[in-house]
């Protein structure tokens, strides 16, 4: 088996399977459907692809204060709390918070790494393995700022998960460049130009996806764009060239925010995939805890059929 690497945007499914299945309770009463909905994520998706390595990347801190300290709007409608030296409270549903922990220990006793880093979003612990991974990469989210990693020649291509588990795209070069009209090395300063409400980042006013492509197309970069807006030989219209000057202190600081980190310390020596639990005793007590016969089952009998040499670590 040829070695393959799959990062999961944790939250990103949780969320997904607590608000698009139905409540279902614990032998206790508590809710446990994204619990069972993310090991059910993983199940499908080990069985489909196959992968020798596989990371729960982690959001260790959903809102980094160097973010937000270059752009103050940023995810700031989804704060419930500020907190001083420590990661802000998200708006999270109480019977989703509750399955958090669960979830952590789940995957912990069945030995799949979850994987995250202080002062950083799980974006950017994606970013960071997917980079010089040494193997191809599948990257699981919902996220469409996760385009920028796209890369055919290092094997890097996103299942992007907006339609659901069920119905995932494979994002490459070709979708990216198809879908939006930008190559996926640019997609990050197309997403800056663009703006995205729900991550606070207001874009460069009047400026659509249309107009990013163009810009884009036409200068190629950010700094390109600002080089003809300050060269009055350029064939950049009056209408753009006065929007993109009004946002020149937005597009200073904003291409850092949207960025993903690819650079961060982390270890790559245990996203080896388990054939096994790592702790049988204790996934069964959680199993009795929580009622997840169903799903820890199917994921064991899934890790079980891999039925291959263990891969090295990378």
């Amino acid at each position: 088996m040829t070695d393959r690497l799959l990062l999961l945007d944790t939250a990103s499914l949780y969320f997904r399977a607590f608000f698009g299945s139905p409540e279902i309770l614990s032998p206790g009463g508590t809710n446990v459907n994204a619990v069972r909905g993310l090991l059910d994520y993983i199940s499908r998706l080990v069985e489909q692809y196959q992968p020798t390595h596989l990371a729960c990347c982690w959001d260790d801190d959903w809102r980094p204060q160097w973010r937000v300290d270059l752009i103050p709007t940023y995810k700031a409608h989804r704060v419930v709390e500020e907190v001083v030296g420590a990661p802000d409270v998200e708006e999270v549903p109480d019977p989703l918070e509750l399955q958090v922990p669960v979830i952590r220990e789940v995957l912990d006793a069945f030995g799949i790494a979850v994987v995250g880093a202080p002062g950083y979003e799980a974006d950017d612990v994606i970013g960071t393995l997917a980079t010089g991974a040494g193997m191809p990469v599948d990257v699981v989210t919902g996220d469409r700022d996760l385009f920028q990693l796209v890369d055919d020649a290092a094997g890097v291509r996103i299942l992007y998960v907006g339609r659901g588990v069920g119905r995932h795209e494979r994002v490459d070069e070709a979708w990216v460049l198809e879908k939006y009209g930008v190559r996926a090395d640019q997609y990050a300063d197309f997403a800056t130009l663009r703006g995205d409400a729900s991550d606070g980042l207001p874009g460069v006013k009047g400026v659509g996806e249309k107009t990013a492509a163009s810009l884009l197309q036409k200068y190629d970069d950010i700094p390109g764009i600002l080089a003809a807006v300050e060269d009055p030989g350029s064939d950049l219209g009056p209408g753009p060239r006065l929007k993109i000057r009004d946002a020149a202190a937005y597009l200073e600081v904003a291409p850092t925010v949207v960025a993903v980190a690819r650079d961060i310390d982390l270890r790559r020596d245990h996203l080896a995939l388990p054939q096994h639990p790592m702790d049988a005793d204790r996934l069964a007590a959680l199993v009795e805890q929580w009622g997840l016969a169903s799903p820890v089952a199917r994921l064991t009998g899934v890790l079980a059929s891999l039925a291959v040499e263990p891969a090295a670590d990378v």
